[in-house]
């Protein structure tokens, strides 16, 4: 056999792709160079010809050597029809810890509830283990959580939520609050962007896209003035005061100055850290004990790496290297020297949680039915706690990104790390677990950012190679969703934008999660907007998102504008994408049945609502930015500095969400769609009747 033979069988053996079809139709081929480093991502050393026969040799052998797969997903309640052969004996470990143990049975038929469980056969010296994920049907629907089959909500940045209490950037009571507002007239949840944690020592990073570890919260949306334990302390009174000149002039400021913010929160933090270990209540105290307690080792690796990079900086991979994994030998000594920043770091973490807890407690007695809408990001920075934490789930030397598609025609390198299929698979997805437990815990709705990675996931080597796809163990990792958001009472949906393959909806749509809808993209194909009662039932409709223009800006050709300016497209290629972008304008407006020709700006977002509203999508989301007026993009794709991604801040303050005439108007518009009511209409009609 050829080496190049080999190497064809070994990548398609692990899942690389032989070859895709772009954007524009064309095939593109997997070369040698971008298989190997792939495989080599997936932990295989292949520096020659000779280890390449050898690695598919050895993966060969083991592959016949097998009895019983490796993996099985079963329904919850369902026998297993596996024949097991009358010559085993075997023994089932389940989730929980109980074991179950036969012995010279044929076939295992014992229902099994939800969980991933260990099922281990004997058969003579053979010995093998199959990991057992018992799933439910499908995640939870809309209906069966809320008992309405239609819902609408609001989606905003949390960072840009203005108030006269925060220190210059969103908090989690900000967060509250918006949510009581919009709860009022009639929104069924309020979503934000991920509030995955961004590192304690990471002072550049701002894009809540390219969080440090999605298990945990971010620290900078603490709100100070809002601490468990310390309601009545003088001296968290008094150290909050102090800091009023300044955050005065940062809530003033139209774009956020996070380095400013960072530097005026970190210490005021660990001053109140310090009087929360003196002052703080034994009811506070016994709530942070037992957070602590029911994270363990989770949360014992992630405050340890906080610590660490208070020492050694925000990027684990330029530490020491006896240092650079959680299981790496200096890690044991460091546990010991760093416990009280540990601590620090843990406290923080409990007071985000507690806090977000409290959000979606408020948002719901305020008469929201599913409360928070979070986000989950598609993966952790490269350098950051997720990777150190779970370095035997990561593939090595290879980043995230997408080929071109369009949210953007050259492609992205999204820096952002891989799970490993095969690493994940033996590790029984354990990583991918306890970070959907945590963003699920205080969320009604979770929107899985790039949901298409979880079918294929598009690598980018370092060494140069150009990407390629690998394939995913999709249907374990829906399964393995469908298991969490049970368990949590969350509703799913997955982000399915870009170069979706066939059937793909139809898999996550079975598995109970819903779509995602943009209407920008939400085009036949012959590129006429789709009618309203053509958009698919089982997903969440908007109008646009944090990395496309809003309404404004869609009307205006801001995004045009910033192509050009930056040099992506030319004068020519301008004048086209602006007279392109004026017929869908006035298809837009068109869509309600009304041209949109000389209308303002108002009556085109009331048209645009309007339709979304009579769709027959579940979900319909009204984006902060657009209520706002907004023109600029909260995130311009492919930029960093270029455009003031992730800093731009509402002009509207929350002080005034309650009367405010545009939320009022959105939610009058789907009401009288059937899409919510608000709670003082329904309170109404109850004292009625």
């Amino acid at each position: 056999m050829t080496t190049d033979k080999a190497l064809d069988l070994l990548a398609g053996h692990h899942g690389i792709l032989d070859s895709f079809i772009d954007l524009s139709g064309q095939e593109r081929r997997t070369n040698p160079d971008t298989k190997k480093a792939l495989l080599r991502a997936n932990g295989f050393e292949l520096t020659n010809d000779a280890m390449i026969h050898e690695t598919l040799a050895a993966f060969e052998a083991e592959k016949a050597d097998r009895r019983f797969p490796g993996e099985v997903v079963v329904q919850v309640g369902a026998p297993l029809a596996l024949d097991l052969g009358h010559d085993t004996s075997w023994r089932l470990d389940l989730e929980t810890g109980t074991a179950v143990a036969v012995e010279g049975r044929g076939q295992m038929g014992l229902p099994l509830s939800a969980g991933v469980h260990v099922l281990t056969v004997q058969s003579g010296a053979r010995c093998e283990q199959i990991t057992l994920i018992a799933t439910p049907t499908a995640a939870p629907s809309v209906g069966a959580l809320t008992g309405r089959d239609r819902l609408w909500g609001v989606n905003g940045a949390l960072y840009g939520l203005r108030s006269a209490r925060n220190l210059g950037l969103g908090d989690y009571q900000d967060l509250a609050r918006a949510a009581k507002a919009a709860a009022a007239q009639g929104a069924g949840y309020f979503g934000v962007n991920p509030i995955h944690a961004l590192g304690w020592s990471d002072t550049e990073t701002i894009s809540p896209y390219s969080p440090s570890h999605r298990g945990f919260l971010n620290s900078l949306h603490i709100a100070v003035d809002h601490i468990p334990g310390l309601e009545s302390s003088g001296r968290a009174q008094s150290l909050l005061a102090s800091r009023q000149v300044e955050c005065a002039a940062a809530r003033r400021a139209d774009l956020i100055d996070y380095a400013g913010y960072r530097i005026q929160m970190a210490p005021l933090l660990e001053d109140l850290f310090d009087v929360f270990r003196a002052e703080a209540s034994t009811k506070a105290r016994q709530s942070f004990a037992s957070y602590c307690q029911d994270r363990r080792r989770a949360l014992s690796d992630f405050t340890l790496f906080e610590a660490l990079s208070e020492k050694h900086g925000p990027d684990w991979r330029k530490w020491p290297s006896d240092l650079r994994s959680a299981t790496h030998p200096g890690v044991p000594t460091a546990r010991t020297d760093l416990a009280h920043r540990m601590q620090f770091h843990a406290w923080l973490q409990w007071l985000c949680a507690a806090q977000v807890s409290d959000a979606q407690v408020s948002a719901k007695q305020a008469g929201m039915p599913l409360g928070l809408y979070l986000d989950l990001a598609v993966g952790p920075r490269r350098g950051g706690a997720e990777t150190w934490c779970e370095g035997d789930s990561i593939a090595q030397g290879v980043s995230i990104g997408a080929p071109s598609d369009q949210l953007n025609p050259a492609g992205q390198n999204w820096d952002l790390a891989a799970y490993a299929p095969g690493k994940q698979a033996r590790g029984r997805y354990g990583a991918f677990r306890q970070v959907l437990r945590e963003t699920m815990r205080h969320a009604g709705i979770l929107r899985i950012d790039h949901i298409l990675g979880m079918n294929r996931s598009f690598w980018i080597p370092d060494d140069g190679s150009p990407g390629a796809y690998i394939r995913q163990p999709f249907h374990s990792l829906l399964a393995i969703i469908a298991i969490e958001a049970n368990r949590a009472r969350t509703a799913v949906i997955g982000e399915d934008l870009g170069l979706v393959p066939q059937g793909f909806r139809e898999a996550i749509n079975a598995r109970g999660l819903y779509s995602y809808s943009v209407l920008q993209y939400e085009k036949d194909g012959a590129g006429a907007f789709r009618a309203p009662d053509a958009m698919r039932p089982q997903s969440l409709a908007c109008f646009g998102t944090h990395d496309t223009p809003t309404l404004n800006g869609f009307r205006a050709g801001r995004d045009i504008d910033w192509w050009q300016n930056l040099g992506w497209i030319d004068e020519d290629e301008a004048r086209m994408a602006r007279s392109e972008r004026l017929g869908e304008v006035a298809a837009l407006g068109a869509l309600g049945g009304c041209p949109a020709q000389g209308e303002a700006d108002t009556d085109l977002a009331t048209r645009v609502h309007t339709t979304l509203a009579k769709s027959p999508v579940a979900m319909v989301s009204v984006q902060l930015d657009d209520l706002d007026g907004q023109v600029e993009a909260q995130n311009l794709p492919g930029t960093i500095n270029e455009h003031p991604n992730w800093r731009r801040r509402s002009t509207v303050p929350l002080e005034q969400f309650d009367t405010w005439p545009e939320l009022m108007e959105i939610g009058q518009i789907m009401q009288n769609s059937e899409r919510g009511q608000r709670p003082a209409d329904l309170k109404e009609k109850t004292d009625e009747a």
